[in-house]
């Protein structure tokens, strides 16, 4: 990282001076370029106070090389009006700006944090909880790797740590998918009349069940 002093007023990421940015970005300049749906731009409008470039993780400030997938890490702060995260909104700001982006949503004295792992399909979004505590490392060989130990602090999962980041990616997605399933299998078994439908969705979610136990005791 670059030897530049670090930051310390107010900041929960230890950062340089130059990765500091601090602007203040107009929320209709993504919702006006973008087209959005009047539904959309109400979200806007009625769910976000404030959003603010916080810093720029880049070869210039950080002093960490840039690859083809990564060439700078952003970070926004957005000030919400209630402690709801706009997951929609999210998308619209994730499709306009070209970069990875880490949030840090800011409620009052309650704080949040999500990143997208963009770059691949699917494009997944990471959320903490709320006030959970979560400790970002931006140090690494480059960006990309940095992106990465980003991405890997919403993965919980202590038993996957020694994985690759793709392993890891991959296994979670699974999960994801499987928890998923299983949760339209159990609403579909509550609100199913016939005794033989319900018996064979039983044995499916049974199935479904044990493979996500399989993965998750295998990763």
């Amino acid at each position: 990282m670059a030897d530049s002093p670090l930051i310390i007023h107010n900041s929960p990421f230890k950062l340089p001076q130059a990765a500091f940015v601090n602007k203040f970005i107009a929320k209709n300049k993504f919702y006006e370029k973008a087209a959005l749906s009047a539904k959309l731009q109400k979200e806007f409008i009625d769910k976000i106070q404030k959003i603010t470039w916080k810093y720029k993780l880049a070869e210039g400030t950080v002093g960490i090389a840039k690859t083809d997938k990564v060439t700078e890490i952003q970070i926004f702060e957005i000030e919400l009006k209630e402690q709801v995260i706009p997951k929609n909104v999210l998308k619209v700001i994730d499709k306009a700006i070209p970069y990875q982006i880490l949030y840090r949503f800011v409620y009052k004295d309650s704080e949040a944090y999500a990143v997208t792992l963009k770059g691949q399909k699917p494009e997944n979004y990471y959320f903490s909880d709320w006030n959970e505590d979560k400790v970002f490392d931006f140090t690494g060989i480059d960006l990309e790797k940095v992106y990465q130990k980003v991405i890997k602090v919403f993965i919980t999962n202590e038993a996957m740590t020694k994985a690759s980041f793709h392993e890891i990616v991959d296994t979670d997605n699974k999960i994801k998918a499987l928890e998923n399933e299983i949760g339209v299998l159990e609403n579909k078994i509550s609100k199913e009349k016939q005794f033989n439908r319900k018996v064979e969705l039983n044995k499916i979610l049974l199935e479904r069940k044990n493979q996500l136990r399989k993965i998750k005791e295998e990763s």
